[in-house]
């Protein structure tokens, strides 16, 4: 069994020049000469292009992108990032995330480790949403608030403790939600995927350090997902779910990221109408009512 490298951390979190390196390289590594245009000239010792190649193409000295891909992006300038995103094809959220590590904003954030508070008024437009099932997350992935469809569809959140109620956790450390994902793969790839933009984002939160450095311990395909470096923004899409109780599910997700705190997102699940799933949708709101308790008022403040 190939061994994964361990994430690189610091004190307080993870080494931002160490996963600008990472991230360079293998963005770098997945790319073929062909691919860009490139001829191919002779055998290569590691996959993807050379830094000269990708150089070239970004318009940069050889120097200057191999210092960039050592993790020296102090005085890198917007435009240069710009092109080497360009050159290494990369999409937005990947784009988003280079400059995150390259460029980190330098204004006053609110403290990585403050707690997370959903207003009241979105809890209570929680409790109101009946039909569908809906939550708020936050950052790392810790789930803060839903209401009752979220638990007769997710299980009940209420009964898990506040420090494991978050997705990357329920998702490699939980047996349930293995049979609960029918693409188990896919939804554990989006949860790594979404960890890594926040990385980019907050690479001196000490907790995310510490759920990424506990995953890592307890979970080989996590290692595996996090070694990848594949980044992903929080969207929209299609999951198919196998229920314990309505059996399988064909629902759409919708992401709507509050404009007062970009850091929250509310996420709501429904089904095509007149649909299986949409009848094992109306079930679960008929059971869940009496078998579940809301979790809009049972859930606390993610610390």
């Amino acid at each position: 069994m190939d061994e994964q490298p361990e994430p690189a951390q610091t004190a307080g979190g993870l080494d931002r020049r160490a996963e600008l390196s990472e991230f360079l390289r293998t963005r770098r590594a997945r790319l073929k000469p062909e691919d860009v245009g490139l001829p191919d000239f002779g055998r290569r010792r590691v996959p993807g292009l050379r830094r000269e190649e990708l150089a070239q193409l970004a318009g940069v000295s050889v120097a200057y992108y191999t210092r960039l891909e050592q993790g020296n992006g102090r005085n890198v300038s917007a435009e240069v990032l710009d092109a080497i995103a360009r050159a290494l094809r990369l999409n937005d959220a990947e784009h988003a995330h280079l400059m995150h590590l390259a460029k980190p904003k330098q204004h006053k954030k609110k403290p990585v480790t403050r707690s997370q508070q959903v207003r009241p008024a979105l809890r209570h437009l929680l409790d109101s949403i009946e039909s569908v099932p809906a939550y708020i997350v936050g950052r790392r992935s810790d789930v803060l608030a839903w209401n009752r469809m979220a638990s007769a569809l997710f299980g009940d959140w209420a009964e898990v403790p506040a420090q494991e109620r978050n997705w990357a956790r329920m998702v490699f450390l939980r047996p349930e939600y293995r049979e609960l994902f029918v693409e188990w793969e896919q939804k554990a790839s989006d949860i790594v995927g979404y960890l890594r933009m926040d990385a980019g984002c907050h690479p001196d939160d000490p907790r995310l350090s510490a759920l990424v450095g506990e995953l890592s311990v307890k979970s080989e395909e996590f290692r595996r997902l996090w070694a990848a470096h594949d980044v992903k923004e929080k969207s929209y899409g299609v999951k198919r779910l196998r229920h314990p109780l309505v059996g399988d599910l064909t629902l759409s997700f919708e992401t709507f990221r509050l404009v007062d705190d970009g850091e929250q997102s509310l996420i709501t699940y429904h089904a095509e109408p007149d649909t299986p799933s949409a009848e094992a949708l109306r079930l679960l709101a008929s059971w869940g009512a009496d078998a579940t308790r809301s979790g809009t008022r049972a859930s606390t403040p993610s610390e």
